[in-house]
């Protein structure tokens, strides 16, 4: 138990830095945008956003399934399928990568439009959303390479891998946009390139011989991809959901104040985004913990990893609801160039309600981590899609009507809550006589 006591620390630690890294390339886009294009160029830039939570939602499903897959069976000692588990989910995330660029290349002003953009800011949104799609494969490869080179043994390489891009997103951000004066299309190029720089980054571990994961012949078949997918599925679920809310709330913001309201629930989304790269990193660094205890059949470890992640995300909660109260007024002033009053009050009462969702994100989170890990993927997948898809549809859209722009702000919490209820009932102890399954019936 000593190890696992040490491993907690580090896989945690390192991998919120990770993602704090990658959440800064958006909160970059955010800060220099608003500060240079004003209200329409924030508006435009939250519309166009929202497409990150599919491709990195794709990225994170390949990564995690594959690498949970990857982990229990090495730690079964089965090495070939292990590395017919990368095989699978390296070449799935470059097809995959390829369809979200020829969408950039063809079709990014339909994508824009169907997101939300009306004519002020749809020229906007289309040059941002067709740059960054063309970046599309390596958005996706990068965060597969990031979880392998984590589950491989070397968590400092897979931070360093967002942290190399993020730094790199910022300065090229300031460059493109005050120097060259490029617009938008230059918020989209940084950010575009800061995954190609972390791929860069992760080639370490490759050039270093460190790595255990190799190309090796397997039949790729639509079943076996999904299998090997399947445990990432709840991953995917939970980044994708930020999309998801990032348009269900944009629409219906639009019929509620118009662009000025998008404008200020893009601040708040985008904070929001920071705080969720930190219960993200926390799920995804005790996810290998859980997939190796889960393969050598220790309950004892399972348990003590969920009460430690468990207790770490509800003091980050608990600290992120101070903050938003406390610090408010000088959070969203960052963003609001124009010092615009309206926008300045909305995004202030958004930020406060908003916020109480992260008292219950961090169980989410970890819940569907361990039930991902522990090959409950049907029941991660469904408590994430509850949470995630139909839920905060349906409550945001049912809120708004009664309450308009507090019902659309308190929906967040409320879903959250009602989650975390119903992921205690799928906790409940089960009779489980399979805790270790043939190795065969993993691929």
């Amino acid at each position: 138990m000593g190890s696992v006591r040490k491993d907690f620390g580090k896989y945690i630690s390192l991998s919120i830095l990770g993602m704090l890294g990658s959440s800064g390339t958006i909160l970059a886009d955010t800060f220099f945008v608003s500060n240079r294009l004003g209200a329409n160029g924030l508006a435009a830039l939250n519309i166009a956003i929202s497409i990150f939570g599919l491709i990195n939602g794709l990225g994170m499903m390949l990564g995690a399934g594959g690498a949970t897959r990857y982990t229990i069976l090495r730690a079964q000692g089965q090495e070939e399928k292990a590395n017919q588990a990368f095989t699978l989910s390296f070449f799935t995330a470059v097809v995959t990568g390829i369809a979200f660029l020829a969408a950039g290349l063809f079709i990014p002003h339909k994508i824009a439009g169907a997101l939300g953009a009306d004519a002020s800011i749809l020229p906007l949104c289309t040059v941002y959303l067709k740059t960054v799609l063309c970046f599309a494969p390596f958005f996706i490869l990068n965060h597969l390479f990031m979880t392998f080179i984590r589950n491989d043994g070397n968590p400092k390489l897979s931070m360093g891998i967002m942290v190399a891009g993020s730094l790199a997103n910022i300065i090229l951000d300031y460059t493109f946009m005050y120097p060259l004066n490029m617009g938008i299309f230059g918020a989209a190029l940084a950010t575009g390139l800061s995954p190609v720089i972390g791929l860069a980054t992760a080639s370490l571990h490759l050039l270093t011989k460190r790595n255990h994961f190799h190309i090796v012949p397997v039949r790729m078949t639509p079943s076996r991809i999904a299998k090997t997918a399947e445990p990432g599925l709840s991953a995917f679920v939970n980044e994708f959901s930020s999309s998801i809310v990032l348009v269900v709330f944009n629409l219906l913001i639009i019929k509620t104040t118009g662009n000025i309201g998008v404008a200020a629930y893009g601040i708040v989304a985008n904070l929001a985004l920071v705080v969720l790269a930190v219960f993200t990193g926390i799920s995804q660094g005790i996810q290998p913990l859980f997939s190796q205890a889960y393969g050598k059949g220790n309950q004892e470890e399972i348990a003590y990893l969920y009460r430690k992640g468990r207790l770490l995300a509800s003091a980050i909660g608990i600290g992120v609801l101070c903050a938003a109260y406390t610090a408010a007024p000088a959070l969203v002033s960052w963003f609001n160039s124009e010092q615009n009053p309206v926008l300045q009050t909305l995004a202030e009462q958004g930020l406060k309600i908003y916020f109480t969702g992260f008292l219950f994100v961090g169980f989410n989170y970890l819940t569907t981590a361990l039930l991902s890990a522990t090959e409950r993927a049907g029941t991660a997948f469904a408590l994430s899609f509850l949470r995630g898809c139909i839920g905060i549809t349906v409550v945001a859209c049912l809120l708004a009507a009664l309450w308009g722009m507090t019902g659309i702000w308190v929906a967040f919490p409320v879903v959250e809550l009602g989650t975390m209820a119903a992921g205690m009932l799928c906790l409940k102890p089960r009779n489980s006589t399979a805790i270790r399954k043939n190795s065969q019936q993993l691929l």
